[in-house]
């Protein structure tokens, strides 16, 4: 009888913290949750991503009474989402777990909750995804073979031990110091004959390769690889693995997608093209991997594992066409790379100070609203808080009466015109907004991020608008595009009347581009008004009203190429893109915040 009232008091508490989770539950992610209706999705409604939830834990606990139809770990909350193949699973795990297993942060228990249905959230991964460039050719070896590889590396004291694995080399060394190879130094310990397999590939795209260095790869159970890029200059493509004595779950970057491939024992993993040059590959240090099939979640327990990664060293330069994560191209564009100290004084000498000076004539022709701007403001609740970052003139706000709008900028004339007109405004450069974090629903920043001078500053913008964003906040950004033809189609830039065109023109000596000299280090182009433009960062002539051509001022533009500003925003693991568009010589995105936490 006591043991029945212990339990009675218990219930009672813990329906007492269910009632409470079930508000916070709908609050943060819209699901309505239930104590006593039974479903076959039940909520973990205090822990989660945020604090420190895997699926690893959650399958190896909840898996014990049915079949997982699906796991869902929210980003940037703190609850989770399981949902079973039948409600007597879930019921099951509900009468066992609620209260009682101690999987929540700090090793505290947690609460569970009953749901119809599970939340709408874009998830960005996926298991055995085709890849452009990889190819899995499974049974690529005998195991009569795999044993004869084996033999030829026993790891002993001679072996170089990392954090996360055992490795030995033969060919050249991969210095893992500087993420490249000596390739002056080769090594006396060639590939052994007994990997000359490549024969296997003659009728393949692959039928010239012929490797000359080999790296080998012992990992005990728990072990991983970092997520990398084989170093473009190291090596030619394509990058060749086998993997020996057991299976194993690799994962594949690219911007914020990941893709979960099975690697089977004894299999060829091929990664050539973009696979190789432009996604990052790895191992995540666990003993057991989650497997998504078509009839559920599965674990593979993994077992010792040896890897065999052939590749043929590059002689020169890497020419590919992935320049994110070339290091050849990056070499390349540091040498006229702008460094931030003189990216601040370009921006002060040729964009701040010039708005100052232009700000009434600016004024003059920047009353019309782009109408995506309009729509994107007109999307938000009524009491929600948006700042437009680099606000010029205001003329963007007050757009949307039913929200609070405040704009910053750093033009203290333009804040002035604000003012007269009786809108909310500071001052503020875009780099560090006065602003607290996770704090605002809306932001746009129109025709502002061009105006930097290198990518780390054009980045750190985007980082602090998506910092003062609240989760799930929206930010819409437009910038400059380089190609003003797109679809052969003539921008309102480009179709200017010939009187104004021919008047713009003369601003520059002899009606063709120069370089001016900016900065001791730094020369720019001058753009010609109204045409296509040639460079990536130029100058931009202003002139202002009157033909005395000493009023004629030269602003900084970063002109940006297709795909590079969602490729930005995507550097910031915060945010994901929710659209992507051109707009009459604009490149715009909107992207929303995932996750309370800054990179």
């Amino acid at each position: 009888m006591e043991n029945t009232v212990l339990s009675n008091q218990k219930l009672k508490k813990i329906e007492k913290k269910l009632k409470k989770l079930q508000h916070i539950i709908l609050k943060e992610v819209g699901i309505e949750c239930s104590i006593d209706k039974t479903s076959k999705i039940l909520v973990i409604a205090n822990a989660g991503l945020i604090n420190g939830l895997t699926e690893e834990v959650v399958y190896t606990h909840f898996s014990k009474y049915g079949v997982l139809d699906n796991i869902l770990l929210v980003p940037g909350k703190s609850c989770s989402f399981i949902e079973y193949n039948d409600v007597s699973s879930a019921k099951s795990a509900y009468e066992n777990f609620n209260g009682s297993l101690n999987i929540a942060q700090d090793s505290k228990p947690i609460y569970l909750l009953y749901a119809n249905n599970l939340p709408v959230i874009k998830i960005n991964k996926s298991w055995n995804e085709l890849i452009p460039g990889l190819i899995i050719i499974e049974n690529f070896i005998t195991q009569e073979e795999e044993e004869v590889l084996l033999k030829l590396c026993n790891f002993d004291s001679n072996t170089n031990s990392m954090k996360h694995r055992e490795v030995k080399h033969f060919g050249y060394e991969f210095r893992y110091d500087i993420n490249n190879v000596d390739k002056d130094k080769p090594l006396l310990n060639k590939i052994p004959d007994e990997c000359d397999f490549w024969k296997r590939l003659e009728d393949t795209d692959f039928n010239s390769f012929k490797p000359d260095q080999l790296t080998v790869n012992h990992y005990l159970p728990g072990q991983g690889i970092p997520h990398h890029v084989d170093t473009h200059s190291a090596f030619e493509d394509p990058i060749m693995s086998l993997s020996l004595q057991s299976s194993i779950i690799m994962e594949f970057k690219k911007d914020n997608k990941h893709v979960y491939i099975l690697l089977p024992k004894r299999s060829l993993a091929i990664m050539s093209g973009e696979c190789r040059y432009d996604w990052t590959h790895g191992i995540t240090p666990r003993k057991l991997d989650i497997i998504l099939t078509k009839n559920g979640f599965t674990s593979l327990e993994r077992g010792t594992r040896t890897s065999f990664t052939f590749r043929k060293v590059l002689q020169g330069q890497c020419f590919c066409n992935y320049k994110s994560k070339c290091d050849s191209f990056n070499k390349e564009m540091e040498k006229t790379r702008i460094g931030n100290d003189d990216a601040s004084n370009l921006e002060n000498e040729h964009v701040h100070k010039v708005y100052e000076s232009i700000a009434g004539h600016f004024d003059d022709t920047r009353h019309k609203c782009w109408p995506n701007v309009v729509n994107f403001l007109e999307s938000f609740d009524t009491g929600s808080i948006l700042v437009d970052v680099g606000c010029g003139n205001g003329k963007y706000l007050g757009i949307n009466k039913n929200i609070f709008d405040i704009g910053c900028d750093t033009s203290f004339n333009l804040l002035e015109i604000c003012n007269k007109r009786g809108l909310e405004t500071f001052i503020a450069n875009c780099l560090n907004l006065p602003i607290k974090d996770n704090s605002v629903d809306g932001v746009i920043s129109i025709a502002v991020i061009h105006h930097l001078a290198n990518e780390d500053r054009r980045i750190a913008a985007i980082q602090e608008i998506t910092r003062i964003l609240k989760v799930g906040g929206r930010a819409l950004i437009y910038v400059w595009a380089k190609d003003q033809h797109k679809d052969q189609q003539k921008t309102t830039y480009i179709k200017q009347d010939r009187k104004n065109r021919k008047k713009d023109e003369t601003i520059i000596k002899n009606g063709g581009e120069e370089e001016i000299r900016v900065m001791d280090r730094v020369k720019l182009p001058v753009h010609v008004n109204r045409t296509q433009f040639k460079h990536d960062d130029l100058l931009v002539p202003w002139k202002l009203k009157g033909e005395n051509t000493n009023n004629t001022f030269l602003r900084f533009y970063h002109v940006f190429n297709e795909h590079e500003l969602e490729d930005l925003c995507l550097k910031n693991k915060n945010v994901e893109v929710v659209n992507s568009y051109y707009d009459q010589g604009n490149w715009c995105v909107i992207i929303r915040k995932i996750n309370e936490s800054v990179d």
